[in-house]
């Protein structure tokens, strides 16, 4: 084959070159730099990292708080009933595995990084030395759960709930540019798009790497405590990634429904044996109460943490900047990866369903494994080890492991850690990449594998010479900088999926026309005509005449005969011809009719199968009445069906002026003229 087909590079990729190759040559031109100059990217990005976070942090911490109050409020709108595909769709994978899924990809590596190391961190920073320990023990747990709860997670929900309903309700590629759909239009499709997926392969990429990057020296650390490997050296972390990345394009390329769904199910089940046996053997019922007390305290200062931006703590506000500002932009950054394979398993479920499994059930499994982990490391430090984890609160890497050395069972323990390390590396790197091989095909219905051992091969070669650079700060930041306009983009997913579904209720709850309401079928080919034709002004303007006026001077003449004062008045333009009785005391009734105008869908005007459509534009003849209520469309009634539409609304109008409870709207006598 010759020729191009979806603008492919060749016949034999999927790979779409408008994305795959800016976005290679955007990520190798940073990598290059990040690795020959290392301390000068690092120096010149931590600049522009730290205005942001000084200036700009406001920016995240609304962009966060609208995305919470946004999900919350689909979850209780009417919305939330509307399902991701199909009104018929069904779930394509069971409950557990789609939350096992969902949760392997995106916190699994951090909780086993940070659930020792972050509360200890909070609990010996100097930024809250002058709190007694009880107090700051209650704000490590406190900060812990704000920074791993439903905030962390409304991100990634909106990105995943925002592809999944574009995806399967409307159809779209599984791509970040379909989201931009309401907005953009058919210019998702050209060089707009193209620039939406490229930002989101990117940011996937970067993620992807820096977090292998900094993960294996935590492997590397585990292994040399259990004796494994003699020391943590770049010869021992290449081999980890080679094994690392191997089984997860091995995972990858045998697609979701195999190596993914077990490795994630594999990993929830040792997740939660490990948490089992800390919790038993650590200060059980401390834990315990400590977990109910958690989550009243986070209850309790919720909207405070939300929008609190320590603008009148300055000794507290590098702290902030540090852990509060870099987690919402570390999440930001992860969202379009986590929230690509979020989406990809989510076909079926319903939006109420999806937002409350993603913002409630990790978040609630977070603050277990945060409390159990976190609170076991503190009670340890204050009551047993005096201090020895908190003098070693900056080694991120060995934490875990100096914790579960103060546990019984340590290297039973410390082994079962470090194959739940190694097995949340791989349900990240294989479900990263598919989700990368996704955005570079626009989500191609099949790729060949090759592709899939491209993206493993280029994760491990980019990640280890970063590493062995150091290099690895250097990309971190500048992927923290970068949710800063992505985190603006996100907002208008926002404005898009509103309009998707405003659009998506209009479509499903429209009933019939007012002229099918009680129509038996007779003259139905005259009706059929009718259907079928797109009327210009003067063929709106003859029906107006021809019918609408007849029939209304027809019912005038009756109205005055029976003792009721009715007239009929005409305007030329636009067409305007209404029935109308003037009162002193009640409101006037008015039954008029205009032409308007109407745009017509591009899609149905360039379709052949539907004829009489001529130009974007229309005329139909549109209802109004006294009370300004909204009028309707009445292009297919005849003359008798005039009469009675009006029959029908003077019937109302007289039945509500007389009751006792609607006189503030029909009493006319106290207001001014209009």
């Amino acid at each position: 084959m010759n020729m191009k087909r979806d603008n492919s590079l060749s016949a034999n990729t999927t790979f779409k070159k408008g994305i795959i190759i800016p976005s290679l040559v955007f990520i190798l031109s940073i990598t290059f730099i990040s690795s020959i100059f290392p301390q000068e990217a690092a120096l010149y990005l931590g600049i522009v990292q730290d205005w942001i976070f000084v200036n700009l942090n406001w920016v995240y911490v609304w962009s966060v708080t609208i995305f919470v109050l946004f999900l919350i409020f689909l979850f209780f709108s009417r919305y939330g009933s509307i399902r991701h595909g199909d009104n018929d769709s069904e779930p394509e994978y069971s409950f557990f595995s789609w939350v096992s899924m969902l949760f392997a990809a995106g916190m699994g590596i951090g909780l086993m990084y940070f659930g020792v190391a972050e509360p200890v961190a909070h609990f010996s920073d100097p930024t809250f030395s002058g709190l007694d320990e009880v107090r700051r023990a209650k704000n490590a747990q406190l900060y812990t759960f704000f920074h791993w709860g439903i905030h962390a997670w409304a991100i990634y929900g909106l990105v995943g709930l925002s592809l999944a309903y574009f995806t399967y309700r409307y159809r779209l590629p599984l791509s970040l540019r379909s989201c931009f759909y309401p907005i953009l239009k058919n210019k998702i499709n050209g060089p707009a798009g193209d620039v939406i997926d490229t930002f989101a392969l990117c940011s996937t990429f970067f993620g992807i790497t820096t977090t292998l990057g900094f993960g294996v020296v935590q492997l590397n650390a585990g292994l040399v405590e259990l004796g494994l490997m003699k020391e943590t050296g770049f010869q021992y972390q290449v081999a980890i990634v080679t094994v690392i990345m191997a089984i997860s394009t091995f995972s990858a390329t045998s697609g979701v429904n195999k190596g993914v769904k077990f490795l994630s199910q594999l990993n929830i089940v040792a997740a939660i044996l490990f948490l089992f046996f800390i919790l038993i053997c650590g200060p059980t019922v401390f834990l315990l109460g400590s977990l109910s007390e958690g989550i009243g305290y986070y209850i309790t200062q919720f909207f405070n943490l939300t929008f609190n931006t320590h603008a009148y703590e300055p000794e507290s506000q590098q702290w902030f900047f540090n852990w509060t500002i870099l987690y919402w932009a570390w999440w930001i950054s992860w969202s379009p990866f986590v929230g690509l394979f979020i989406a990809k398993i989510s076909r079926g479920r319903t939006i109420r369903e999806f937002i409350g499994a993603v913002l409630i059930i990790p978040t609630a499994f977070n603050f277990l494994w945060m409390t159990v982990l976190g609170n076991s490391a503190t009670w340890l430090d204050r009551n047993i080890a005096k201090g020895v984890l908190s003098g070693i609160a900056d080694k991120t890497d060995e934490m875990l492991f100096r914790f579960l050395d103060l546990l019984p069972a340590s290297n039973w323990s410390s082994g079962l850690a470090i194959f739940i390390i190694f097995v949340f590396f791989v349900t990240s790197a294989d479900s990263g990449i598919f989700v990368m091989n996704s955005i570079a095909t626009n989500n191609a219905a099949k790729s060949p594998k090759w592709q899939m051992v491209f993206w493993g091969i280029l994760l491990a070669l980019l990640s280890l010479v970063l590493l062995n650079a150091g290099g690895l700060q250097s990309l971190q930041t500048m992927t923290l900088i970068t949710a800063l306009p992505f985190s603006l983009l996100i907002c208008m997913f926002c404005y898009s999926l509103v309009q998707g579904l405003i659009v998506d209720d209009i479509y499903y709850s429209r009933s019939y026309s007012h002229a099918a309401n009680n129509w038996s079928g007779e003259f139905w080919k005259e009706r059929l005509h009718k259907i079928l034709s797109f009327k210009n002004r003067d063929a709106v303007d003859k029906f107006m005449r021809d019918t609408v006026l007849v029939a209304l001077e027809e019912l005038a003449t009756e109205f005055n005969d029976k003792g009721i004062t009715a007239m009929v008045t005409i305007k030329e333009k636009p067409k305007d011809i209404a029935l109308t009785i003037k009162h002193d005391l009640l409101e006037d009734f008015t039954y008029g009719v205009r032409s308007e105008s109407k745009l017509i869908s591009e899609f149905l005007v360039n379709e052949e199968n539907v004829p009489g459509a001529e130009g974007n534009k229309t005329y139909i003849p549109k209802t109004y009445f006294g009370d300004n209520r909204v009028g309707y469309n009445i292009e297919y009634f005849n003359h008798r069906e005039v009469i009675a539409d009006a029959l029908k609304q003077y019937e109302r109008f007289i039945q509500l002026s007389s009751e006792v409870k609607n006189e503030l709207f029909t009493d006319n006598s106290l207001r001014e003229p209009q």
